[in-house]
């Protein structure tokens, strides 16, 4: 799948960014040239290849610190007015955000 010039077009509509013409072709060039290289990665048989969770992981042996995620209470009002002093906007200990959704 290349990527043609309407495409660039689209996205450079989408992306607010206004290209001129050799702009748009060496972008065009360069998003051709990014998806070939994805194509040849994958094609690459990575048959009995385990994923790598961290990249040092190859070279020596790495333990993540995962935690579990889990909502943790507040016990006091000091501590929840503590949490709540940074939100530009809040209503009985909820923090207000602009709806994004009509």
């Amino acid at each position: 799948m290349a990527i043609s010039e309407q495409d660039v077009k689209r996205i450079a509509q989408l992306a607010r960014i206004q290209l001129s013409p050799d702009e748009a072709a060496q972008t065009q060039k360069e998003l051709n040239d990014i998806l070939g290289l994805m194509a040849r990665l994958q094609a690459v048989d990575t048959t009995g290849v385990e994923p790598m969770a961290h990249p040092l992981s190859a070279h020596q042996d790495i333990q993540l610190r995962l935690r579990e995620d889990k909502a943790a209470p507040t016990h006091t009002e000091a501590e929840r007015a503590a949490l709540m002093s940074n939100a530009p906007a809040q209503a009985e200990g909820l923090f207000l955000v602009p709806t994004v959704i009509e």
